[in-house]
């Protein structure tokens, strides 16, 4: 009896509605070689988003004027599954204070904006803007955990920027990181520093050297120039959020620091976080950090090589 009644219990909270028409077999790819299941955000990994079959699949398009590079862009991404159920809010469970999050990012890798869009008029249509730094085909990664599965999951698309007037379109890595600021200093016994806005912003590798393949430790420091305590506050549920992407913007790791009780505040004069991060391949890469200083969102870009 007892038996019976915990499956009955249970069935019934299968069939409790969940405000989703969509299940987890909406989100598989039945396992087929080179496709993109469920990943769990606590692991730390490099995601091959776009060298991969997802089971969701997005679109781009703009609203109003192309894109053009020094424009705020307002456009619309479209989400739906792979038979072409449209992916609405219902659809979606909130992670780190948002149901979707845009990773854009530029062929360069030294523009990144990290973006919330907002639900459109029609069902499985998401609305956002910003202003791209450069030119060129701008590569946008979307991260959203659907309700029926409760699991992570990706999807990419590209959209081309017209440069700005007298702008040439944007370039390999090696090339000066444009509107980013001067770029990071790299000493091998400190890690690289970046300084901006008098705050010095450094990320060091323990153990000295990313290698592909091998779990690596990542120390996230933040100091002012003036000696001063820093003003920093949360950001998406998080004190820092590192986003790592490989100079072919094949995808992208997303890291969460390992401190992530957010009641015990890093220290005020030099916070420091760490991240675990594993990267597949070797190559050139570039890791950006988003922290919120003062109530103002801060981006700083870190280039590494993984050997």
């Amino acid at each position: 009896m007892i038996t019976a009644g915990a499956v009955a219990l249970y069935a019934g909270f299968r069939v409790l509605p969940t405000g989703t028409n969509l299940n987890h077999i909406d989100f598989r790819t039945g396992g087929s070689p080179g496709s993109l299941e469920m990943c769990d955000p606590s692991n730390p990994q490099f995601i091959p988003v776009m060298a991969v079959r997802s089971p969701v699949s997005m679109t781009i398009a703009t609203e109003g004027a192309a894109a053009q590079a020094g424009r705020e862009v307002r456009g619309v991404a479209r989400l739906a599954t792979a038979s072409g159920k449209a992916i609405g809010p219902v659809d979606l469970a909130v992670m780190h204070t948002r149901k979707l999050h845009l990773l854009v990012v530029d062929p360069s890798l030294g523009d990144y904006q990290h973006l919330h869009p907002e639900p459109g008029a029609k069902d499985g249509e998401w609305v956002f803007a910003f202003t791209p730094k450069s030119g060129g085909l701008y590569r946008i990664f979307a991260d959203f955990t659907p309700t029926a599965t409760g699991r992570g999951l990706y999807a990419g698309a590209d959209l081309e920027v017209a440069a700005a007037s007298g702008e040439r379109d944007a370039g390999v890595m090696a090339t000066v990181l444009r509107g980013v600021g001067t770029p990071p200093t790299t000493e091998a016994a400190e890690g690289m520093r970046v300084v901006r806005d008098g705050h010095v912003f450094a990320l060091k590798v323990e153990g000295g050297e990313l290698r592909a393949g091998v779990v690596a430790d990542l120390a996230f420091t933040i100091t002012r120039a003036d000696g001063g305590e820093v003003a920093l506050e949360p950001v998406m549920d998080a004190y820092a959020h590192l986003v790592a992407f490989d100079e072919g913007r094949s995808g992208f790791a997303h890291l969460h620091p390992n401190e992530g009780d957010l009641s015990r505040r890093p220290d005020a004069r030099e916070p420091r976080l760490t991240f675990k991060i594993t990267i597949p391949q070797r190559g050139r890469y570039v890791i950006w950090a988003q922290v919120n200083l003062g109530g103002v969102e801060r981006f700083v870009p870190f280039p590494v090589e993984v050997k």
